[in-house]
């Protein structure tokens, strides 16, 4: 049973950073695309950033130079450094992944989220 386990959520002030953390378990994620999606109340869900099997990045425009998304293999983690934080980042985050597609839209499995709220 797959399972994705998001942490490092919290509240940060504008320009701050951040870091959040994703468990994965239950397949062998590397062969995966993985990656963090985002939603606001009222707004709609928002890719952030995912990475392929192959380590290729795709990265929302609005986070670019700002957010770093790695992968620890060994430890079958996936973290999301942010950096200089804006109010606007505002949002549950989500950890998703698929074993065949590489889309925000077309992400199979989810974790429950963490919330990051950032303050001006």
């Amino acid at each position: 049973q797959v399972q994705l386990v998001e942490s490092g959520g919290g509240s940060v002030q504008a320009g701050g950073p951040l870091r959040l953390s994703c468990a994965v378990s239950g397949y062998t994620y590397t062969r995966y695309c993985i990656g963090w999606v985002r939603q606001s109340p009222g707004k709609e869900r928002e890719g952030v950033v995912l990475i392929n099997s192959r380590g290729s990045t795709r990265y929302t425009d609005s986070v670019k130079g700002r957010f770093t998304i790695s992968k620890d293999n060994a430890k079958n983690i996936l973290y999301l450094q942010m950096n200089s934080l804006k109010p606007e980042d505002t949002a549950m985050y989500y950890c998703a992944a698929d074993p065949i597609f590489c889309s925000w839209s077309d992400f199979r499995d989810w974790g429950q989220g963490t919330q990051v709220t950032v303050s001006s």
